[in-house]
């Protein structure tokens, strides 16, 4: 179990702190103690379900900037979303609304690497290895 100062997208190896519901993620824990966010069995697992959830918004609902995705994955209801945005495009090295394509695993990884980094605080949770195979997972080349 991992220490209780850990921020919870990162004890429940959810890093994009993806809500609980009736979906069933790859490598979602059979058992979840936590009732609002998803737990995943691995860090790994966690940023490839991040992963194809922005790779379902950019090629289900046409969001291609770090604008429109963060304007649905964290809703102005819920978040600050302008300043969300602004930090994932700033750790990005992008514009808010410069053209993404996140079928690009380096874009990708470094889109989720900014979300991570957003939802949990700063500091690198995680390895670029770990992401570039997360990507690599999503994008369904994990043959």
């Amino acid at each position: 179990m991992a220490p209780l100062f850990l921020p919870r997208g990162i004890r429940n190896n959810n890093p994009g702190n993806i809500r609980l519901s009736s979906a069933m993620w790859r490598g979602q824990r059979k058992v979840q103690a936590d009732s609002a966010f998803v737990e995943f069995e691995s860090p790994l697992l966690g940023l490839r379900a991040l992963m194809v959830l922005l790779l379902t918004y950019y090629r289900r609902h046409d969001l291609d900037t770090v604008e429109s995705i963060i304007n649905r994955y964290a809703p102005p209801h819920e978040n600050a979303t302008d300043h969300y945005a602004e930090s994932v495009a700033k750790q990005m090295g992008v514009q808010r609304r410069d053209v993404l394509d996140i079928t690009k695993p380096a874009v990708m990884a470094s889109l989720a690497r900014a979300i991570v980094k957003h939802e949990n605080g700063k500091g690198e949770w995680y390895a670029p290895e770990l992401y570039a195979q997360a990507a690599s997972l999503a994008l369904g080349k994990d043959k």
